[in-house]
């Protein structure tokens, strides 16, 4: 990376402190790689701060975890004065050194305790900050000459810039995530990895980083990054750093290190990573408006449907110059629907078989529609049938009348060559039974949660005609090819996949993501309840849930590093939700290793019905719906 030389129009400041890894070093290379514009200034593990004396910046956010250095930097810039009136007391001698050394600074006042600090960092040995296990400072006495211990002219100008700015005692984590917004520099100086013995990662680094502290923090900064924040890091030239922030821009400088007792290894290489803001896009309104068309797709109670967020994807995928695009869960089949609306050809995958019948009616169908006579005719007793309905599921979900007719439409459906009108028929019964179902789901049996709606009073004939006429009518052609496929997701081929959305079953603790559990009896209609094993001990005659590696936190993981690897060359869209695991960092982080931007678009969303029977209303049904984008 080619950089400006380092030129600052004014005399940057002197820092306060001597500090072991302080940043003066390196100024000429750093300010460069610094945009022109930013936000506010954040720097988390402040302690020197000689980047920030530097640049001056006002408003600034500073802070350490050290509560003794925040405590110096609060007093100089609140009473700066008295730090200097305490300072003007010490000498340069062993005996105040000491003297010094051996009292606990949370019992003096604030100016003294800050006065003390400058003192103790300036005389001793190469001012170094180190305590023992109980706390306390235990650096030796440097026997420097002429130590700068009283630089009022420098406490007095720091004093002014650090009034200006928010000086807050805290994890690093805790203020990233509480005070940094789009648009800020944050620079990160950590500390550091051991650039000796690389094998022993478990050994400390300078206050206590452990290498999974220098992973978490590799999280934060692609998190920063998708924020639109711009961020610059430092760190020793370790494999380690190489292996986290090797997407990024990443310097290697040569360096001194000045607290090494061998001469011999007072050289180093340190690694400057600059990290510009992702690409933002367009999460307003100003996007083109959603077809009338996608009005016409049925409703439905299906769980997890997307139909109240389709304005909000359709609002990040139109930012894509895209002609084709994968629906890779299917569900409901309304997102889809929404591509084709959009004038896209579309690929509607899903592993449930219902899904399949619905996208294969709606989505690839063009032009075929199922006429009035053969809906009439589909409900006439003409063809022998095994009455699998109607003695399997007696008693347990619809009345034997409502039984015998299902039995009739499965034996009649399987009759109609037409794979289409076959497809609107299959449609149009799952549809009307998830009608006549209280709560639309088949956990129960029996009608206890009946609430004396319309559609539980309505006939199942009347309710299938009806059924009919909503799919015929949302049938239209786009004058592109589009396809259903029932299959596996992990199995869809990635070839000419230039857009593909993701919204897998959700994996989350509080609640299970079994969808055949709910809907196993029109799964079971799609399927004839072929190749499955119908459970007959259990009260609900459910078969087996397919298995699925969204079924667990690791299984999810990993399958969604897998399905990013595999469409690492399309644009991905993923739906998931804020009570979801893996987390939004994990997804972020899963999503970076094949895309050079991702981009998090937050929605608040509330789902149709709860979970669970007994926390219909509570607030785990109100969620942040994530749309995460990789491009």
């Amino acid at each position: 990376m080619s950089v400006k030389p380092y030129k600052v129009s004014c005399s940057p400041l002197r820092p306060v402190l001597k500090w072991a890894g302080g940043k003066t070093q390196l100024l000429g290379e750093i300010i460069p790689r610094i945009p022109l514009k930013y936000g506010r200034y954040v720097e988390p593990f402040f302690g020197g701060g000689a980047l920030f004396f530097a640049l001056k910046p006002e408003g600034a956010i500073i802070s350490d975890s050290n509560p003794e250095l925040i405590n110096l930097y609060n007093a100089v810039a609140s009473d700066v004065e008295n730090v200097i009136e305490y300072l003007s007391g010490y000498s340069n001698t062993e005996e105040v050194f000491y003297k010094l050394r051996s009292l606990d600074w949370t019992t003096l006042p604030q100016s003294a305790a800050a006065a003390r600090t400058i003192f103790l960092n300036r005389t001793c040995f190469n001012g170094l900050y180190r305590v023992n296990r109980k706390g306390q400072f235990n650096v030796p006495f440097g026997r420097y000459k002429n130590p700068r211990f009283m630089d009022t002219d420098t406490l007095r100008n720091a004093s002014v810039l650090l009034r200006s700015s928010s000086i807050v005692c805290a994890d690093y984590k805790q203020i990233l995530r509480e005070h940094v917004q789009p648009g800020d520099f944050v620079f990160l100086d950590p500390p550091y990895l051991p650039v000796s013995e690389y094998s022993d990662f478990k050994r400390y680094t300078k206050e206590q980083f452990y290498e999974e502290d220098h992973i978490e923090l590799a999280q934060e900064v692609e998190r920063l990054r998708t924020m639109g924040c711009h961020i610059i890091l430092t760190n020793s030239n370790h494999p380690l750093v190489h292996d986290l922030y090797g997407r990024y821009v990443l310097d290697i400088i040569q360096t001194k290190r000045n607290i090494s007792s061998k001469g011999t290894e007072r050289k180093g290489e340190d690694v400057i990573v600059t990290v510009s803001p992702a690409p933002r896009l367009n999460t307003g309104l100003l996007f083109e408006p959603l077809s009338k068309q996608v009005l016409q797709y049925p409703s439905t109670r299906y769980m997890g449907s997307k139909t109240k967020l389709l304005s909000e994807i359709w609002g990040v995928a139109s930012q894509f110059d895209f002609d084709t695009a994968i629906d890779l869960f299917s569900g409901s089949g309304v997102v889809g629907y929404m591509f084709k609306a959009q004038g896209k050809a579309v690929l509607s995958n899903d592993y449930m078989a219902m899904s399949a019948v619905f996208t294969k009616a709606m989505v690839e169908n063009n032009n075929i529609t199922l006429s009035r006579e053969e809906s009439e005719a589909l409900l006439e007793n003409t063809v022998e049938n095994d009455h699998f309905v109607a003695t399997t599921f007696q008693g347990l979900y619809f009345s034997e009348d409502d039984n015998r007719l299902i039995d009739v439409l499965r034996a009649n459906i399987k009759t109609v060559k037409n794979p289409y009108k076959r497809a609107i028929a299959l449609s149009a019964l799952v549809r009307t039974c998830l009608k006549k179902r209280p709560r639309g789901v088949f956990t129960y049996v029996g009608h206890r949660y009946d609430d004396g709606r319309k559609d539980l009073l309505t006939s199942f004939r009347t309710h299938f005609f009806e059924a009919v006429d909503a799919v015929n009518g949302a049938i239209f052609d786009n004058g592109k090819i589009s396809k259903s496929r029932h299959g596996d997701a992990m199995t869809v081929s990635p070839v000419d996949a230039e857009l593909v959305y993701i919204d897998p079953p959700y994996y989350s603790p509080f609640s299970d993501n079994e969808y055949v559990r709910r809907y196993h009896f029109v799964e079971g209609l799609a399927r004839d309840w072929q190749g499955v094993e119908i459970q007959q001990h259990t009260l609900t005659r459910k078969f087996k849930s397919y298995p699925t590696p969204f079924s667990s936190r690791k299984g999810a993981t990993e399958a969604f590093d897998a399905l990013f690897k595999r469409f690492r060359d399309s644009v991905l869209i993923v739906s998931y939700s804020s009570n979801s695991l893996p987390t939004i960092d994990e997804m972020i982080t899963i999503m970076a290793r094949y895309k050079s931007h991702v981009e998090v678009v937050p929605v608040d969303y509330k789902y149709s019905f709860g979970n669970q029977g007994h926390k219909i209303g509570d607030n785990r049904n109100v969620v942040q719906e994530y749309i995460f984008v990789g491009f």
